[in-house]
């Protein structure tokens, strides 16, 4: 196996692995961005009233996006272990 084409494996698995994390990562952003907003709103500064309504909003949008989540890693395995044979040329 040549440089460039470990390179590019691995350049395409941290692409795949982030856009699989990116719909749960970008709900914990926006969920704590409003309650942030919310806190400081009403002067509540308690590290606990973020961490329920955090972890449940992205619980929610795991379950919601695990068809598309599982799709794409199917995808990107079965890609990459179809491309075994033109690696051993």
């Amino acid at each position: 196996m040549d440089p460039q084409l470990a390179i590019d494996l691995t350049r395409q698995a941290i692409l795949e692995a982030l856009m699989v994390v990116a719909p749960v990562l970008v709900c914990g952003l926006l969920v704590a961005l409003a309650l942030g907003l919310l806190q400081a709103l009403t002067q509540i500064q308690e590290q606990s009233i973020t961490f329920v309504p955090k972890m449940v909003a992205m619980v929610l949008v795991l379950g919601w996006s695990l068809p598309w989540v599982i799709s794409r890693l199917v995808q990107y395995s079965h890609d990459l272990i179809a491309g075994i044979p033109d690696t051993l040329n």
